[in-house]
């Protein structure tokens, strides 16, 4: 079978079986803060699994697309060294919410593996949970038992908590899991070692293809277990992987879900995959690299200096270096790779076609930064081994190469390559100390000790009533504890909540809670696994009161203002630029908008006036809102919505009309148009090829923009005394202001040659060496320069030596003639260093020139004599 023929042949299976084959969820998560990105099928039924969200079906079965830069032999350095680890990759999977559990999964998992797949059953091993003392568990006779069918004893292998007890996080869902492994070793190399000695040995050929993960417990936050009240099954099984089982290889990059991409670097490079082990790995970091960055991309998530976006970029920055430093490529390449990989994956992906064009732009753009930046590096680095070099030292400063590798993104392999063609070597000790560093400074920023949820009433939804009302009763039916840096808060869920959560671009609402007297201010509200969650800096005295819950109605309704005018926006844009058009991130809150969106060139302020237009058009006729709730999501596209990529929709939806405006969304909304009142665009930019940003304002916040340009256009009239012909008058200014500095300039530069002059005038002359030493007047240090490298030019053997009060700051500039510095060992910098300490500062720099700046003007005459006298003591011998 080809790698499609695989994936769909797990589909078909689970279908049989009375499974709903859902689609893969975006591999970045907007709306979980304790995960960037999708890291296992599982993470979109977290919310399930947690108990916050309903079961719509008790089977599912996908192929996810997933993301791992760090974790169990997931180190983003590591990929492409080995044959069977990745960035990104696909998991195939099957779920069972409280109905099949630990039978059901082992018979399936064989009968898919041995009677679909035909893989080998005496090349079979697995795995099961040994049993913890810690956790007070036994051995999972059960799985055993089930596996004793299919397998002879000496295959089915104990494993320890850490390969064979699967959980979500420090706390959360979690339990025993059976790992299902192969061995692909040829049949000489399995009867010199059995396979069972080499399952979870990291073993190239003895892999884990699917592991069953059983969730039976909880683990709370002291550590301790208790049972969930629903057994659930979530196994994974890594597409990449069983493809090489299936395909007869020993490395995942020899499978078709590789090898079109890997020739086609090789064809580009003129290298050859399989000769030579430095390129091979780099071949292979890039054909996976490649396959992370653009599923990222068509998520929605650029590559950026922050978070999510910084982790994409680093892997972008990879694969470039690779590149760079093996393959020979000076100029961006890897934008070349989007058609290839729409071959390979474009048809189970179909957005990657769609964002084809998105994709390449943003690529490219990123690979010449990147490239701009090496160079850069590169340059830095050259005067780092001069520097070494000169000084005959060996070993170079872990901390400037930890300053090259953090503030210019230059990695440290390729400072030691550098530096080993030059002989030299890095303190690894000091960089590595630097890093540490680095890493206790950021997990210091943002370390937050989480508890347990307290509940105090069982509810199985929360409803959210926002839309609607803006207060209510309330009952808190869970809280916890959150300390971080040293402050403590509370998070507290409702049974019912008038709050809206942050999601969609949209900011949580604020407000408050009061009860028996007491008024708690709830300060933020998100969304987090299925639960609305709103924060306080304290918790209510009485907890289990009924609570008045109010939302301030004037954050709402502004932000209400900006969110519809980012919807009337959104269709303004692409009637004036184009059906290109498509969003790629939004904020709206009570003072602005932000949005974002797909288009190639900047927007000129002809179609920024006429987007304008069309949307204070639309506020002006007051278009009333036609909302459409819990509606199909085929009728909904049927209707004109437009689905985002990188949003994850469920099978019902909510639509917002405004007549041709017509999104999915689930924020606030103005009831009609008018509300809004006016809308103003204040900055249209780029924030990444192929993608710009547009912010604006509505309401009084554009009633207030307008009326500040208007009383600046006043005093601007003031001034002039007059409002007519103001622009003519204003050009006339400029002019006249440009003459008058060219006048000015050519003044200064008499000046200084009269200044110039007078200070040749005063040689004086001392073995032959021609001295100036004196005070001048000048209006900048850039002056001061320039009158000493006229007269380098001027006077041979020269010595200057001058000073000048800059507005109430000293400076003393050095200048010796370059065969004075030999002959007589000058060094301007060391000297300059010591006489400025006479004008309370300091300075330095080369041996022919140096410069210092100092507090104390009244110590120039005597800084000038000191460095006089250390002239002279070189030269009078």
């Amino acid at each position: 079978m080809n790698s499609s023929e695989i994936r769909q042949a797990f589909l078909d299976f689970f279908n049989s079986k009375q499974h709903k084959i859902v689609s893969s969820a975006p591999m970045v998560i907007k709306d979980d803060p304790t995960l960037m990105f999708t890291n296992a099928g599982m993470n979109q039924f977290k919310d399930i699994f947690l108990g916050n969200s309903p079961v719509k079906y008790n089977r599912i079965a996908n192929s996810q697309k997933c993301l791992r830069v760090s974790g169990k032999h997931n180190d983003l350095e590591e990929v492409g060294h080995d044959t069977y680890h990745h960035t990104m990759f696909e998991m195939l999977g099957n779920w069972s919410f409280g109905d099949y559990f630990k039978k059901e999964a082992i018979d399936w998992a064989w009968e898919l593996l041995t009677e679909v797949y035909k893989l080998p059953v005496d090349r079979m091993y697995a795995s099961v949970f040994e049993g913890s003392a810690e956790d007070k568990l036994e051995r999972d006779d059960e799985a055993a038992g089930y596996w004793m069918k299919y397998l002879p004893e000496d295959h089915i292998i104990n494993g320890n908590k850490k390969d064979n007890f699967w959980e979500m996080g420090d706390q959360g869902p979690c339990g025993p899991c059976s790992e299902i492994h192969i061995d692909l070793r040829s049949d000489e190399e399995r009867k010199i070692t059995s396979g069972r000695d080499l399952v979870n040995m990291d073993h190239p050929q003895v892999i884990e293809i699917w592991n069953l993960v059983f969730m039976q417990f909880n683990r709370k936050a002291d550590g301790s277990l208790e049972a969930l009240p629903h057994q659930h099954v979530d196994t994974g099984m890594g597409f990449e992987r069983l493809c090489m089982a299936m395909q007869g290889k020993i490395s995942n990059y020899d499978t078709d879900v590789f090898q079109p991409i890997i020739q086609s670097i090789a064809k580009m490079s003129g290298k050859e995959y399989g000769k030579d082990e430095e390129i091979d790995i780099a071949l292979r970091v890039i054909s996976d690299h490649i396959r992370t960055i653009a599923f990222a991309i068509t998520d929605g998530q650029l590559p950026s200096n922050n978070k999510a976006g910084y982790v994409i970029r680093r892997i972008l920055r990879r694969a470039v270096r690779y590149g760079y430093t093996f393959l020979g490529f000076k100029d961006p390449f890897m934008y070349r790779l989007i058609p290839v990989l729409i071959e390979v994956m474009g048809q189970h992906f179909p957005e990657l076609v769609k964002q084809q064009t998105l994709i390449e732009k943003v690529v490219k753009e990123e690979e010449n930064s990147f490239l701009r930046t090496l160079a850069n590096g590169i340059r830095l680095l050259d005067q780092i081994i001069e520097k070494t070099k000169a000084d005959d030292y060996k070993v170079v400063s872990g901390k400037l190469a930890f300053e090259l590798y953090d503030t210019y993104g230059f990695p440290l392999d390729l400072t030691e390559l550098i530096l080993k063609e030059q002989d030299l070597v890095v303190n690894r000790q000091e960089f590595n100390k630097e890093m540490e560093a680095q890493k206790n400074r950021s997990r210091s920023a943002t370390s937050v000790d989480t508890g347990d949820w307290v509940e105090l009433l069982k509810d199985d939804v929360e409803e959210f009533i926002g839309y609607n009302y803006l207060s209510t009763d309330v009952r808190i039916t869970r809280y916890r504890k959150i300390s971080s840096k040293g402050k403590d808060s509370y998070q507290m869920v409702f049974n019912i909540t008038p709050f809206y959560g942050e999601s969609g671009g949209q900011v949580g609402d604020t407000g408050y809670i009061e009860a028996n007297g007491q008024k708690i201010s709830i300060i933020d509200t998100k969304k987090e696994h299925g639960l609305i969650v709103h924060f306080a800096k304290e918790l209510p005295n009485d907890p289990t009161a009924t609570f008045k819950a109010v939302v301030s109605g004037s954050k709402r309704t502004l932000t209400a203002n900006n969110h519809t005018a980012t919807h009337l926006m959104h269709h303004a844009l692409r009637e004036v630029l184009g059906d290109h058009v498509e969003q790629k991130g939004s904020l709206v809150n009570p003072d602005h908008l932000r949005f974002d969106f797909s288009h190639f060139q900047k927007v000129s302020e002809e179609e920024i006036a006429k987007v304008e237009a069309i949307v204070n058009k639309k506020i002006r006729e007051n278009i009333a809102v036609d909302i459409h709730n819990n509606i199909p999501m085929t009728e909904a596209v049927n209707m004109g919505a437009m689905a985002l990529f990188g949003e994850k929709y469920g099978d019902l939806v909510r639509v917002v009309k405004f007549e041709d405006s017509v999104e999915l969304c689930g924020g606030t909304h103005v009831d009609a148009t008018g509300q809004i009142g006016l809308f103003k665009i204040t900055s249209e930019g780029a924030i990444s090829a192929g993608v710009r940003r547009i912010e604006a304002i509505t309401a009084d916040k554009a009633e207030q923009y307008i009326n500040d340009k208007l009383n600046t256009l006043r005093d601007i009239e003031k001034i002039f005394k007059s409002n007519q012909n103001l622009i003519k008058n204003i050009e006339d200014l400029i002019s006249q202001n440009s003459d008058m500095k060219k006048d000015l300039d050519a003044f200064m530069a008499d000046q200084l040659k009269v200044t110039k002059n007078d200070l040749k005038a005063n040689i004086s002359i001392t073995n032959n060496v021609g001295i100036i030493a004196d005070t001048v007047m000048v209006q900048n240090a850039g002056e001061l320069k320039d009158i000493a490298f006229q007269l380098k030019g001027e006077v041979e053997n020269l010595v200057f030596i001058a000073g000048a009060d800059l507005g109430g700051k000293a400076n003393l500039t050095i200048m010796f003639s370059d065969n004075l510095v030999k002959e007589y060992d000058l060094h301007a910098g060391n000297i300059v260093r010591e006489a400025a300490k006479e004008i309370k500062g300091g300075g330095g720099g080369q041996p022919f020139f140096a410069s210092a700046g100092g507090k104390d003007p009244k110590g120039l005459q005597q800084a000038i004599e000191t460095a006089k006298k250390m002239v002279l003591h070189k030269i009078e011998g």
